[in-house]
């Protein structure tokens, strides 16, 4: 366990019967950050959380919190709180009487819980609210409630298991950014489990996607999005356009590949060893590729193709371009923006255009 370690998960399994829910999942997470467990449904985050919060115990391996095992800490006991993604608002209790719920067995004045209480009202930005009840409150505003009530108990850890995903799309989206800076101003560890790799991209300092009970990436979200290690983590993450390769040389930090569809290019190693003939997969994400009518000047990164499909999308326009060689269209994404070469009525031949940098390879391990 390392020194900034404020929550330490080693070698974690978890089995129920013959199904193998964790395989030796192994994480540290830092005081004050914001980690998000990403993967689809059955992958594992949500096992881990509840594991986290003592719901659900670990098969082997440990837990640490804050330098101390978990083991033997029963929920109640552990410096954690949670908030689920149905909120468990009690509709018979007022705003107010909700967020003081977890009070009742601490001996405090009622002088001094209703301060705690406003203090709360004032950091979720519902000041005024105390005596509202449930059935008059937005989702949003319900679930700002139920992170009142988490953090008023003053946890070293608070748990989320897909708190925003009973929102639209919009308030989910405004919600985000308020979960983010209500992390920032409290300054303690969130834990957030979602299968939404936006919302995880959006709100987290590093990521861990998971699948089948193993990490299989952690990160930050820019070093998930811009060099994934693999297909499965390059698919979840994002839109990515894949193409078979094998490496054909290997020139420093530089490696020769030549790609179905694309041609001998070149990529970065990225501290990576390849062998000459190794197969491997090419990654480009859409918005790194560039569309023109014309042949580019620099001819050794384009190709040209035939535009097959386009849609517009407002802000973006995505089009489909068919290369020699290969069944699937290339995807392009580009910002619609005055005076572009391209529209989406386009059609005919064209050049795809991308950066040596913007290349990722992949391999089989």
């Amino acid at each position: 366990m390392t020194e900034d370690a404020f929550i330490s998960i080693r070698k974690v399994d978890k089995h129920f019967g013959k199904v193998q829910a964790i395989d030796s999942v192994s994480i540290e997470i830092g005081h004050g950050e914001f980690f998000s467990l990403l993967g689809s449904s059955g992958c594992g985050k949500t096992t881990l959380l509840r594991m986290l919060a003592g719901f659900e115990a670990p098969t082997g391996g440990e837990i640490f919190i804050d330098g101390q095992p978990m083991s033997d800490v029963p929920p109640h006991m552990r410096p954690v709180n949670m908030v689920f993604q149905n909120y468990a608002i009690f509709p018979h209790l007022n705003v107010r009487d909700n967020i003081a719920y977890g009070l009742r067995k601490q001996r405090l004045s009622r002088n001094r819980r209703h301060d705690l209480v406003e203090e709360m009202l004032e950091l979720i930005k519902l000041p005024g609210f105390g005596d509202r009840r449930a059935n008059e409150l937005s989702g949003g505003q319900r679930q700002r409630i139920a992170l009142a009530r988490a953090l008023i108990l003053r946890p070293k850890v608070l748990l989320l298991d897909e708190p925003l995903g009973a929102l639209d799309k919009q308030l989910r989206e405004q919600m985000q950014l308020e979960l983010r800076a209500l992390q920032r101003t409290v300054g303690i560890t969130f834990v957030f489990v979602t299968h939404d790799q936006e919302e995880a991209l959006t709100l987290s300092d590093r990521i861990a996607v998971m699948s089948q009970g193993r990490v299989l990436q952690l990160d930050t979200p820019s070093g998930l999005y811009e060099t994934p290690h693999n297909r499965e983590v390059a698919s979840f993450i994002g839109t990515m356009n894949f193409f078979d390769a094998k490496v054909s040389g290997v020139n420093g930090a530089r490696v020769e590949v030549e790609a179905a569809g694309l041609g001998r290019i070149n990529a970065p190693a990225r501290d990576r060893r390849y062998v000459e003939g190794e197969s491997v997969q090419i990654a480009i994400r859409p918005e790194k590729l560039e569309l023109t009518a014309d042949a580019p000047l620099d001819s050794g990164i384009s190709v040209q193709g035939s535009l097959e499909n386009a849609a517009y999308l407002g802000e973006r326009s995505h089009f489909f371009v068919k290369l020699d060689g290969l069944d699937q269209p290339v995807a392009v994404s580009a910002q619609n923006r005055e005076g572009a070469t391209i529209g989406t009525d386009a059609t005919g031949p064209v050049w795809l255009n991308w950066s040596e940098a913007s290349v990722v390879v992949l391999t089989s391990d």
